[in-house]
């Protein structure tokens, strides 16, 4: 499979469907094509919910077979990792190493679940009433992941469900549907056939495939705005939902700190996979008396972050994922600027071809800005200076997302820097 012919099929009920029409694939470094995704038919998608369907009564009652088809998966994941990295640096862009990482994580996690305990749980147990916890699959669950972690977040939702009992209809985002369906291709070879089924294709598949009559449950990763879409369409028939949605979090950095050291354990924290990690710091809280020292540490970093195509060896960053988000992140900085803010590092596209983006710092930022009030998901931090903790807690809460504040000083473990290197 080479980066200018990468058209893997989808996978329904075990077998390879190249689906009725196909639209193409681009590659964020170049800008070419690189391949091409089945666009699921809605005949298509009914034949993949029914098979869902039809897998699940015996998928669900033998638990020990499940345990061992997740460790096979896991093997099988892991024993093609080189090729599923190269394919998802080609479609998404992020460097090859991190691409790699992220096969890990979905493999990690296949077999974390394995071992995963489900006996029942005791709730209440005395003279007068004996209540136990039971866990049942409940059916067909349909599986939408987005564009930044296509493959670790993919394997946070299959592999509780799969353990559990349920089955699964995959759908990757439009723009990165070339890993994932690789991915189903690759554990049809150890998964009974309709357990996992992956389907790709443009809107409107996604709310297709929410409003399905046979699925049963819903999980979604993805924006604000796409999660009230699917609450709303799954509601018609009462589905249950689990939505994954955006975030705005901040760094509160306190007055006993090392501005050098707040940088140091912060920065990749915020600039981790180009910003575009749902619980990546995307606002940082400096005390005024620092903060020139605070904003010239974070620029130092962002000065020497090597940006180049994701199979460079060498590069840190590769290009944001898509021109929609090169758009957007420009445009939250150039109206920055407009209302006052100064760039300390970065500030530019760079290239005329390939979205890419230097990181950047941006100075006198503040609240009430797009970019410091909304989720810029791109390589640009802005840095807010605070006179009293108080209103720096008060303006990081002060958030739709509902994103928790972090404290980093010297005497305090900065939480939000620790999480976000692991999260997705």
């Amino acid at each position: 499979m080479t980066a200018t012919t990468i058209a893997p099929p989808m996978t329904i009920d075990g077998r390879a469907v190249r689906g009725s029409s196909a639209y193409p694939v681009l590659d964020p470094a170049t800008e070419a094509e690189i391949g091409s995704a089945p666009d699921c038919s809605l005949a298509e998608l009914d034949l993949a919910v029914e098979a869902a369907g039809r897998a699940f009564p015996v998928w669900a009652a033998d638990e020990a077979a499940r345990r061992a088809a997740l460790l096979a998966a896991a093997e099988r994941l892991s024993a093609a990792a080189a090729e599923i990295a190269a394919v998802l640096t080609a479609e998404q862009g992020k460097p090859l190493k991190a691409a790699a990482a992220e096969v890990t994580v979905m493999a990690a996690s296949l077999r974390w679940f394995a071992a995963l305990a489900t006996a029942p749980e005791t709730i209440r147990d005395d003279e007068d009433a004996l209540v136990r916890l039971r866990r049942r699959p409940i059916g067909p669950v349909a599986a939408i992941t987005p564009w930044n972690f296509p493959l670790a977040l993919a394997g946070y939702k299959l592999a509780p469900a799969l353990l559990a009992g349920n089955t699964l209809v995959l759908k990757p985002a439009p723009t990165t549907p070339l890993s994932t369906l690789l991915l189903g291709e690759l554990l049809a070879e150890v998964l009974p056939a309709g357990v996992l089924n992956v389907v790709s294709g443009r809107d409107p598949l996604g709310a297709r495939l929410v409003e399905h009559s046979g699925i049963r449950k819903v999980s979604f990763t993805g924006s604000v705005a796409s999660g009230k879409r699917v609450a709303l369409a799954a509601a018609s028939d009462l589905k249950r939902v689990t939505l994954e949605l955006g975030g705005n979090d901040p760094a509160i950095l306190l007055d006993d700190l090392d501005p050098a050291d707040a940088a140091k354990r912060i920065f990749w924290t915020a600039f981790e996979n180009n910003g575009q990690t749902c619980l990546a710091v995307k606002r940082v809280y400096a005390p005024r008396a620092l903060y020139d020292d605070v904003v010239a540490a974070f620029a130092e970093r962002a000065a020497k972050v090597r940006v180049r195509d994701g199979r460079d060896p060498e590069a840190h960053l590769g290009p944001l994922h898509s021109r929609m988000q090169l758009d957007r992140v420009t445009g939250l900085l150039r109206d920055a600027l407009a209302d006052g803010a100064q760039v300390a590092a970065g500030g530019s596209r760079i290239g005329e071809r390939g979205f890419f983006h230097q990181p950047t710092i941006v100075a006198g930022a503040r609240d009430g800005m797009a970019l410091v009030d909304e989720e810029q998901f791109g390589p640009v931090l802005p840095i807010v200076p605070y006179d009293d903790v108080a209103d720096a807690v008060a303006a990081a809460n002060a958030t739709a997302q509902g994103s928790s504040p972090a404290r980093c000083g010297s005497t305090r473990t900065c939480g939000s820097a620790t999480r976000s290197r692991s999260a997705a």
